[in-house]
């Protein structure tokens, strides 16, 4: 047998790189707390609690699975531009927005190259740009975890070539103002706003793509729609970036059951936005249930999720606490966030059992 050093043949910037932290499965959390799996409260993925449209999984059970989907996507763009207002032109879809994030890296970034990030947020745009071999420059968020414009300007240099910006940002609920996002457009860098929780907050500046070539606006069909395990996102950017981008996609990187699912679920868009109010509502129950246990501090959110912050060293005792009972948020690894962790919005019964833990354990 041949022995080979793979390490030795791997690009040495993948060697030893930070991988994203995933979750785990529910039949592992389940594991873990020695519980069966219906028993899960699961709340750390920000996932819809009400499932996806009954519509969307008649569509995926219909869906004839020995064709190739459409390379251009031609029904899901239309469907989309209906959905959003947009002309087809400028609309992609991804296997999840994290394929678009992962595409854009590939298009802009080479090695060296820098991206700026507004710390703390959503830990993909790191991970992609350690993965494309680019410089993550994190620019701290202030003491309200709001964007400071100015910071931002100073860490540009001549290797800067994208900026992120997630709104309503992941994991601190809050948003970015257009203002803020057209002075960053004015840098004449790439600027691409994450709006995956868009439909909770109806909050988007994808009007301004029309006019600036340089934004790039996310979305996802995870959240409102219920479609994570599917993995299906669309980008809206200017039609130019479109097509460099699906000349450099995986021909048929969306299946055929999500294309399914994201017709059916626009097509059944009301029904899907009436369990979206559903969890704004409950994410302001929550919120204040969260405010009147001591030492908690929920932090106002316009996603389908609060960050909880608490006295130093409380938040680990706190989270593996919940996990002992089957309750599982999400906490972080970054300095920020040592004491905070996320609590996705659940149904009522789950907030009911979640608030009822929190009290006995804080």
């Amino acid at each position: 047998m041949i022995t080979t050093d793979i390490d030795k043949l791997i690009r040495p910037h993948l060697v030893d790189i930070k991988a994203y932290e995933p979750m785990d499965p529910p039949e592992l959390l389940a594991e873990q707390a020695g519980i069966s799996p219906d028993k899960v409260i699961k709340l750390n993925g920000n996932e819809n609690p009400y499932g996806g449209s009954p519509k969307a999984v008649e569509a995926v059970a219909n869906t004839p699975l020995h064709i190739y989907p459409d390379p251009l996507q031609r029904k899901m763009r239309r469907a989309l531009g209906d959905y959003t207002g947009m002309d087809p032109d400028y609309i992609i879809a991804g296997a999840g927005s994290d394929e678009l994030i992962d595409l854009l890296f590939r298009l802009f970034i080479s090695h060296g190259d820098a991206i700026l990030d507004c710390e703390p947020t959503f830990g993909m745009y790191g991970f992609c740009a350690r993965v494309a071999g680019g410089e993550i420059r994190l620019v701290q968020r202030d003491e309200l975890f709001e964007i400071d414009v100015g910071d931002v300007r100073d860490a540009i240099d001549s290797k800067t070539k994208l900026i992120f910006i997630s709104s309503p940002n992941n994991p601190t609920g809050n948003l970015a103002s257009e203002e803020q996002v057209r002075e960053l457009l004015e840098t004449g860098l790439v600027v691409v706003v994450d709006e995956a929780y868009f439909e909770f907050c109806n909050q988007t500046v994808a009007e301004l793509v029309e006019r600036h070539e340089n934004l790039v606006v996310l979305r996802t069909l995870s959240k409102w729609a219920g479609l994570a395990g599917l993995r299906i996102g669309y980008g809206i950017m200017s039609p130019r970036l479109v097509n460099h981008v699906i000349d450099i996609k995986s021909p048929y990187n969306v299946n055929v059951a999500a294309e399914a699912a994201l017709l059916a679920s626009l097509e059944d868009a009301p029904a899907l936005m009436a369990n979206v109010h559903l969890i704004v509502e409950e994410r302001e129950r929550m919120a204040t249930l969260l405010k009147d246990i001591p030492g908690v501090t929920p932090w106002p959110s316009h996603g389908n999720f609060i960050l909880c912050q608490f006295a130093p060293g409380r938040a680990g005792e706190i989270f593996d606490a919940l996990a002992r009972r089957g309750i599982f948020v999400r906490n972080f690894s970054s300095e920020r966030l040592r004491d905070c962790f996320r609590i996705a919005v659940g149904t009522p019964d789950q907030t009911d059992a979640l608030i009822a833990a929190m009290r006995d354990i804080v």
